[in-house]
């Protein structure tokens, strides 16, 4: 075994195991204790400034300055009391990471200094707004940026090491207002599905003046040691290994899912989840997945806004904890080929301030007219919307793990169960299409159907793990979303959609009741068109297969498995029309995601090709050779003593087989090399984007099977990188 790897072994044996202790016992003794939560206002501020944040934050309602400094007044003395020396505005920027500058809270003041930290510096900073992804919006000589104070999502204190730094949560916006991050289009959104769905629940319930979507994600990710981590330069430079030959056993025993953790995994993720708790995360599931060293954790649902930073300061949590125990989280969707990748399901839905989850079936015939109406009206927004929620899953990453016998395919198609598709067959065929009538018959409006519903649906109906988008009882789970996303992105693209929907239903209600319809017959009538309309959508099959993809080709279903024609999706009429018309982003903003995603597909791809070939040239094809060189020294020896062909047969065919793979695999790599060449030189960004896919499916497949087959063929000892049965399972 060569001296990198061999030593990367030993040092993980003789690794010894991190101690975890956790500040109690309980819990509830330290959750959300490094929190500006509700309790801790309650304790700072004065009443008056807390019933102002409190309205802000269940309202909407602005802040006026004066009330800004005594939260900011407050918010030190709190974090100053926790050890904070530091307060940062923490944003979500358009590179899919999180940012933030920091600032001491001293400031020098003659022979001494104080601790200043005012309105000021709470609502707003100022980072360089150029050199973050901007997609045109900003010239690099125009740097200005603000970052503005999101009251919707606590703030918080991070500790790292020794050292304690106020966090607060913010948008991100230009000069101009234009938005450059995830939070504000989120935030806005979410603004637009309340407007939009009030008026809705108004049909069953006045008291309804809130409606805020919820989310419970779930994140999946690979630990290995970061010792075979840092001596494979593919995962270094791009999270997946390119080259890798599949160990002899994979996950085809299933003994891994939902296994006995191993020690060092549980003491990483006891103290993953206890540094969680500290940060207010109600995390509260974790388990082995399916792949040797793949895992998942799961917290509660929360509020959309408050849910979205959640998952990416967990993900921020879950590297700094790995390095502590000497590990490293993988995140990338597909890190090993022919293994299962990651993934993030969204699980989506609608609270009201009574109380009511609006998609949870109820026991009245009153609150089943009203769950089946934001049901079908959901099925309708993703059906008139489902190119643009394939593009929000859409990444460089993901386009390894959609339809990959793992995941939900690239075509997006809805699963509602066997006891729901009864229901709205029910419906379609029992409302009538038109008035017919002065007044519709009674019987054909009771329908019988609010009986039917179980009051606890998710015990009634199976799950499909093959879905994209499935309801499991009282939400809908959004299964495509890759492991590495931000949920903010794909939950925008859902809360637009299906705020748009809802105008459109109020609208067309309304205008059935002002012709002397009836409401509920009114509203019946738009369900069962919606349910007609909305039917080549639904599908309850296994997603996985051929004939489901020829099916959903008859039904009109896009398949798109390319990130740039899915981003495509993002550069339509009716794409602009949708986020304009529901004042969630403009053209301008939208057009500027859609060239910084295009971009960061290409640069991606760009630094694979170039780590392959440098893997190949540097790492591979020497080691095949040197090895080559043993086969024809041994070779010549055996003859030198009077050996003759037949005795060294086996000899000679390694070494053919070995020179074969070696000048083809160098032939490949030159070749990719040259059309890489040819693609950096084109000016225009979509074609470039599509020459480097083009140029992932033509060479990378093909290099990386030649580069596997000399790791079969060469000796172990010499090969230079850790392989899979390393990586997966010594820990």
């Amino acid at each position: 075994m060569s001296n990198n790897r061999s030593q990367s072994i030993k040092t993980i044996l003789e690794r010894e195991r991190v101690p975890v202790i956790p500040p109690s016992i309980k819990i509830s003794d330290f959750f959300g204790s490094m929190v500006f939560n509700e309790e801790a206002m309650k304790n700072y501020l004065s009443e008056e400034a807390f019933l102002s944040v409190m309205s802000s934050i269940e309202q909407g309602t602005k802040i006026d300055r004066k009330v800004a400094d005594q939260v900011a007044s407050s918010m030190k003395a709190w974090a100053i009391e926790k050890g904070a020396t530091h307060y940062t505005h923490w944003f979500q920027p358009l590179t899919g990471l999180t940012a933030e500058k920091h600032d001491s809270f001293f400031v020098p003041n003659g022979a001494n200094g104080i601790e200043v930290f005012d309105s000021n510096s709470l609502v707003q900073q100022e980072p360089d707004a150029s050199s973050f992804p901007n997609g045109g919006i900003r010239s690099t000589f125009e740097a200005r940026g603000y970052t503005a104070w999101d009251p919707g999502s606590p703030a918080f204190i991070r500790e790292i090491g020794e050292g304690k730094t106020l966090c607060i949560p913010t948008i991100f916006v230009a000069y101009t207002g234009e938005s450059l991050d995830y939070k504000a289009p989120l935030l806005r959104s979410q603004q637009a599905l309340e407007d939009a769905a009030i008026p809705v629940c108004h049909y069953f319930d006045k008291h309804i003046s809130k409606v805020t979507p919820t989310l419970g994600w779930e994140q999946e990710y690979f630990l290995i040691d970061e010792a075979l981590y840092n001596s494979r330069p593919d995962l270094v430079l791009s999270d997946r290994t390119l080259f890798g030959h599949a160990t002899s056993k994979g996950q085809q025993l299933d003994d891994h899912y939902f296994g006995s953790i191993p020690d060092r995994i549980y003491g990483y993720m006891r103290e993953m989840e206890m540094e969680s708790h500290k940060l207010g995360i109600p995390v509260r599931t974790r388990h082995n997945e399916v792949a040797p060293g793949q895992y998942e954790c799961a917290p509660m649902f929360e509020e959309l806004n408050i849910a979205v930073d959640h998952n990416q300061l967990l993900m921020e949590i879950m590297e700094r904890v790995a390095r502590k125990h000497k590990l490293k989280v993988l995140f990338h969707e597909k890190p090993f080929a022919g293994l299962n990748g990651s993934g993030k399901h969204n699980n989506w839905s609608l609270a009201t301030d009574t109380g009511k989850n609006l998609l949870k079936p109820g026991r009245t015939p009153k609150t089943n007219l009203m769950f089946l109406t934001f049901f079908v009206n959901t099925i309708k927004a993703v059906s008139r919307y489902d190119d643009l929620i394939r593009a929000s899953i859409a990444s460089v990453g993901n386009e390894h793990r959609l339809g990959a016998n793992e995941a939900p395919p690239a075509i997006i198609s809805i699963f509602i169960g066997s006891t729901l598709s009864s229901v709205l067959d029910e419906i379609e065929k029992r409302v009538p299409k038109s008035k017919s009538m002065s007044e519709t018959a009674k019987d054909d409006l009771k329908l019988d159907i609010h009986n039917r519903i179980p009051d606890l649906l998710l015990d009634n109906t199976d799950r499909n793990r093959t879905s994209p988008f499935a309801f499991t009882g009282n939400k809908f789970e959004v299964r495509a979303v890759g492991s590495t996303a931000n949920c903010a992105l794909p939950m925008t693209i859902l809360n637009t959609a299906v705020a748009d929907q809802l105008k459109s239903f109020k609208k067309e209600v309304d205008a059935l009741i002002k012709k002397g319809e009836k409401r509920d017959a009114a509203i019946l009538r738009i369900l069962r068109k919606y349910i007609t309309e909305s039917k080549n959508i639904l599908f309850e099959g296994d997603n996985y297969s051929d004939a489901w993809a020829k099916e959903a080709k008859k039904r009109g279903l896009s398949n798109v498995k390319d990130t740039p024609t899915a981003l495509d999706f993002f550069t339509t009429k009716e794409a602009y029309k949708l986020f304009e018309d529901n004042d969630v982003m403009t053209k301008h903003e939208l057009h500027a995601r859609y060239e910084i995603w295009m971009e960061m597909y290409i640069l991606k791809l760009q630094i694979e090709a170039r780590v392959i070939g440098d893997i190949s040239y540097n790492h591979i094809i020497p080691v095949a050779i040197r090895y080559q060189n043993e086969l024809i020294q041994n070779i010549k020896g055996l003859k030198d003593i009077g050996m003759k062909p037949k005795d060294y047969t086996a000899q000679k065919q390694v070494l053919n087989r070995i020179s074969g793979h070696v000048n083809v695999l160098k032939d490949l790599v030159d070749k990719m090399i040259n059309d890489r060449k040819k693609a950096n030189k084109m000016t225009n960004e979509r074609k470039k984007a599509g020459a480097y896919y083009n140029m992932k499916e033509k060479y990378f497949v093909p290099i990386r099977y030649h580069a596997d087959k000399l790791e079969l063929l060469v000796d172990d000892n010499l090969w230079p990188l850790p392989k899979y049965r390393e990586m997966l399972y010594v820990k």
